[in-house]
């Protein structure tokens, strides 16, 4: 398998487990009200993050390989406004988002790796634009699952490996791949 195409595959993977964590977390929240709470005065509710990543998914992604992916039409200060958008409203735009975002992964090849893109007028390589989206959405996904985990306190079902529950892990994960 060529480096190229294992990075390519490698990358998109990683982009559906972070998406993946975040619907986990907004499956155990109840209500409306969930998404649009804020720890404090100076954080970002679920749904202004939502609203963040699927607005710097559209604009990055769309017309990826031709255009600087911060569009004119994108207004990022609104994306910071937190309103009364549903639960249903936030995920169809999150689905939304990802949708673009996912279709042009889909559409890149190897030979496009190496080709420059700009975003912010910032000339990259498309291989530099994945991995600096990379960082960006894993760090807004570990302030949904947080933000999450922290509304359902006791109730949190945890994602991964629960605390103190690694050796029980650790004995199952054997035993499960000797069978």
């Amino acid at each position: 398998m060529k480096t190229e195409k294992h990075f390519l595959e490698n990358t998109i993977g990683v982009f559906k487990n972070y998406k993946t964590l975040a619907e986990k977390s907004f499956a155990q929240l109840q209500n409306d009200n969930d998404f649009h709470y804020t720890p404090d005065s100076e954080s970002n509710s679920i749904a202004v993050i939502i609203k963040h990543i699927s607005g710097n998914m559209i604009s990055r992604w769309t017309d990826f390989l031709t255009t600087d992916g911060e569009k004119t039409y994108r207004n990022r200060d609104a994306e910071f406004v937190d309103d009364s958008a549903t639960k249903e409203q936030l995920i169809r735009l999150w689905d939304k988002g990802w949708n673009v975002f996912f279709n042009t992964l889909h559409s890149l090849h190897e030979n496009d790796l190496l080709k420059t893109v700009t975003i912010r007028g910032e000339a990259l390589t498309v291989m530099q634009a994945l991995n600096r989206q990379t960082a960006h959405y894993a760090y807004h996904i570990g302030q949904i699952v947080f933000i999450a985990k922290h509304i359902k306190n006791t109730e949190w079902k945890s994602l991964s490996i629960p605390k103190n529950k690694s050796d029980q892990h650790l004995k199952g994960s054997y035993l499960d791949n000797i069978k």
